[in-house]
């Protein structure tokens, strides 16, 4: 596949005065972040109230900080590949799955943030809100939430940017443009498979979104407010994206729209359904002190089946960048 993606790179002197705007942007947002969870593995409590489960474990905290700052720190790498000549030379799957990954965990945040913002606005914050003041200060959410957009944006134009010069032709065209030939029984298969496993999730999290409490731990049901709401909401949002995206692709259907928009669901739906919940299953293994935070048996289910529902639409997503890169690379042979 990186061979076949090849003949599409255009070597090019430098980054454009766009791309230096980006990059800057991109890793002086990181600075935050970074500087904040370093303190905290330090040992620093800048930001934690008196009373935080936070400062329950310790141990436990210094890991998920120091995972949490590679992460983070993988942005900058991907700005400097992004913008630097010798980043045209990366293989396109060394690149494309951290991205992917930045994708899926930004893109949420970038919904949710300005949403809850609004809400609470609106006095729709609730226990949510007051839940969370005990768990971190106020002005943390709001450091790190802004720098993670301004992460994401920076970092989405760069990718986009990149892309359109390496693998534009992957995206040209309409749906119908698609070769007949270019899907198959399997990948179809994977659609309707991706479609079911969605369901249990689906049900689950728009339920949720809806203020009925069946399936949440004690703790959460008694934290939930406007806030909690918007997240649940944006999962439902997600995982229809994905969902969507596969159907499009493997049915070739909405056959007037173009290329670029059921490969944009895909991408950014399957990103953000696997990434977060693989993230938050992550976070529950560190045994939460207090057994009603601790995720039930539907909570479980859900982020399990967000993941592999995910995982279905973004193996339909390579399946057609690999196909159309090789059709690619024949012609030019």
């Amino acid at each position: 596949m990186t061979q076949s993606l090849a003949p599409a790179a255009r070597p090019t002197a430098g980054p454009g005065r766009a791309r230096r705007i980006l990059r800057a942007v991109a890793v002086v947002s990181c600075v935050p972040y970074l500087a904040l969870k370093a303190a905290w593995v330090a040992g620093s409590h800048a930001g934690i109230p008196a009373g935080s489960p936070l400062l329950d474990d310790r141990l436990t905290m210094a890991v998920i900080n120091g995972l949490s700052m590679l992460l983070d720190s993988a942005v900058i790498v991907l700005a400097l590949v992004l913008t630097r000549p010798w980043g045209l030379r990366v293989p396109a799957w060394l690149l494309g799955f951290p991205v992917w990954v930045a994708t899926g965990l930004l893109a949420p945040v970038m919904a949710g943030f300005p949403a809850q913002l609004v809400v609470r606005a609106f006095g729709g914050g609730g226990a949510s809100s007051a839940g969370r003041e005990a768990f971190l200060d106020e002005w943390v959410f709001a450091v790190v939430y802004t720098g993670f957009i301004a992460q994401g944006l920076a970092l989405g134009g760069l990718f986009v940017l990149y892309a359109r010069g390496r693998w534009g032709h992957v995206w040209r065209g309409r749906v119908w443009d698609l070769p007949v030939g270019s899907v198959g029984p399997a990948h179809r298969a994977l659609a309707v498979a991706a479609a079911v496993l969605a369901l249990p999730p689906l049900a689950l999290h728009a339920l949720w979104a809806c203020g009925v409490s069946a399936g949440l731990s004690e703790g959460r049901a008694a934290d939930r407010g406007g806030e909690f709401h918007v997240l649940e909401a944006l999962y439902v949002v997600f995982l229809l994206a994905a969902v969507a995206g596969a159907v499009l692709l493997a049915f070739r259907r909405g056959r007037a729209l173009p290329v670029a928009v059921p490969l944009a669901l895909v991408w950014v739906g399957s990103g953000a359904v696997v990434c977060w919940g693989g993230w938050l299953s992550l976070a529950s293994l560190g045994g939460p002190a207090d057994l009603a935070d601790r995720l039930t048996p539907l909570m479980n289910l859900a982020y399990a089946g967000q993941m592999l529902a995910g995982l279905l639409v973004a193996a339909i997503g390579v399946y057609h960048v690999a196909e159309r890169s090789a059709r690619t690379a024949r012609r030019l042979a």
